[in-house]
């Protein structure tokens, strides 16, 4: 069952062996300090894209585009 599983994963292209891989050898070979390296790094991403997404709707809210762009072409008049 479990190389059936592996199998799957592979063909789409699922990186999970390779980033494990990688996180044990910076680690070397320690799976506990390498779950923490890999948890620190998914927290750091996470708080990361919520910044961009606040930061995103500040400039939305603001209205980041006033006024139309240089060389656009306004109405027809």
């Amino acid at each position: 069952m479990s190389t059936q599983a592996s199998a799957t994963r592979d063909d789409h292209g699922c990186p999970i062996e390779a980033i494990s891989a990688a996180y044990l050898g910076f680690a070397g070979g320690d799976a506990g300090i390498a779950l923490r390296c890999a948890i620190a790094d998914a927290l750091s991403d996470l708080m990361d894209a919520e910044r961009r997404t606040r930061e995103r709707s500040r400039l939305i809210s603001r209205g980041y585009i006033r006024e139309v762009p240089a060389g656009a072409v306004g109405p027809a008049s």
